[in-house]
């Protein structure tokens, strides 16, 4: 399949999926490439960025912004500075990209004069106050829509002083963003997570020369930043775990299958969907080759319910496919305290139930936890993906269990291209049983 993903996908059911694939660039790790070689001083160089529409609009924004960006081989070069850099004139639209706009915030509430900050449909429903808050707390301004400051924003910055500050919800995102502001702050930038999140900012800061501490507090840590000044660097980014877990979890519920992930980050805040799939009874097989990067095999195995904290996952990011899992392991799973799905790319709490529904399992929503029942049989589906790339491609998986080759029909397909163009190609290949 080559060029736009279509909008409606077929898949089918009653073949093993079988072979050694890679993954796309890690998407959170390719989103801060950009912008710390943005900001470092001289000529950056990135190999392995995702190439999904979600990093190319931080790559598009960058730009936007002032540095120079250049396709060089397989490699992309970024001339950075934080002399390059001003508010444009021209409002920077990032798609349906998340964490392109929390961070980007971050970045541009230190720059003089106003960046206005748009997105697709459904990042104009998601909440940004969760960024506009401590950004506000810091010196900058941040206007939205409705009290949850909703996109379309206006971020202008200016002079920003460091502030201590504990999220009040588990998210890199905001842990990122005001770090990223704190690079120019007077003073100190403390943000004290409860729960640990993804360090990828934290370490790639340190990485580019940022002077920044990390300690541990409790079953989260405390970091601190100065104001810095970032060199350029070589940024090397690994697969992507969020990607492999569904090609895990494909490999691990699809009758026969043997699949192999290569290259993937083994940071140890993203595979908490590995060790509930090893709770699960998964035959699952993680080969480190050093550096937080290694392959991953996944076999066919019955699996068993469990019940699954939020803390284990804590973007929340695998739960879809991670119900996928739940659906035909014997006995039910929780999924325990993931309201914060309700303001993902779409509802993820009630979709991922429909999903299981729709396939012939039951599941329930518990205030803010999901119950699903297991043991079943999955059915060919009709499955609309609501614009949700990872709702898509847990259907994918689900279609891909059913033991006939009746196919599956998932509307809304195209939503795969933000993070994965080529997951249909990968899925075809792997049910071919080649690489």
């Amino acid at each position: 399949m080559t060029g736009a993903p279509p909008e409606v996908m077929e898949v089918g059911g009653g073949r093993p999926l079988i072979g050694a694939i890679d993954v796309p660039g890690d998407k959170s790790i390719s989103h801060r490439a950009l912008l710390l070689s943005a900001l470092a001083d001289g000529a950056s160089t990135i190999t392995g960025l995702s190439t999904g529409d979600d990093v190319t609009r931080t790559r598009h924004a960058i730009v936007a912004l002032g540095a120079d960006v250049i396709d060089e081989g397989g490699r992309v070069i970024v001339h950075g500075g934080r002399s390059r850099l001003s508010a444009p004139s021209t409002t920077i639209d990032l798609g349906n990209s998340g964490t392109g706009m929390r961070l980007l915030a971050g970045v541009v509430a230190s720059l003089p004069g106003t960046t206005r900050l748009t997105g697709d449909d459904s990042l104009r429903t998601r909440p940004m106050d969760r960024v506009a808050d401590p950004l506000a707390r810091m010196g900058a301004t941040v206007v939205g829509e409705g009290t949850r400051c909703r996109p379309p924003l206006a971020v202008t910055g200016g002079s920003l002083r460091g502030i201590d500050y504990t999220p009040p919800m588990a998210s890199a995102q905001v842990k990122g963003a005001v770090l990223l502001a704190g690079l120019d702050a007077e003073g100190e930038t403390v943000v004290r997570e409860p729960v640990a999140t993804r360090a990828h900012t934290e370490d790639m800061l340190a990485e580019a020369g940022a002077d920044v501490t990390v300690e541990p507090w409790g079953e989260g840590r405390v970091v601190r930043l100065r104001r810095s000044s970032l060199g350029a660097r070589v940024w090397e980014v690994p697969g992507d775990p969020s990607q492999a877990a569904f090609w895990v979890v494909a490999g691990a519920v699809v009758p026969g299958s043997r699949i192999t992930v290569e290259r993937v980050h083994l940071g140890v805040e993203r595979i908490g969907f590995l060790h509930v799939l090893i709770r699960m009874g998964a035959d699952v097989t993680v080969h480190d080759i050093g550096g937080d990067v290694g392959s991953i095999t996944a076999c066919s195995s019955p699996l068993i319910g469990t019940t699954v904290e939020s803390s284990e996952i804590p973007s929340l990011d695998e739960v879809p496919i991670l119900a996928v899992a739940a659906l035909v392991a014997d006995g039910p799973t929780r999924f325990r305290d993931v309201g914060e799905l309700r303001v993902k790319e779409s509802d993820r709490l009630e979709g991922t139930a429909r999903l299981v529904r729709a396939f012939g399992g039951v599941a329930t929503v518990e205030g803010d936890d999901l119950v699903v029942e297991g043991g079943t049989t999955p059915v060919p589906a009709r499955v609309d993906a609501d614009g949700d790339h990872r709702m898509a491609m847990a259907a994918a998986v689900a279609a891909a269990v059913v033991p006939s080759a009746t196919t599956s029909v998932i509307r809304g397909w195209q939503a795969v291209d933000t993070s994965y163009p080529g997951f249909a190609d990968t899925l075809a290949r792997l049910a071919g049983g080649t690489r």
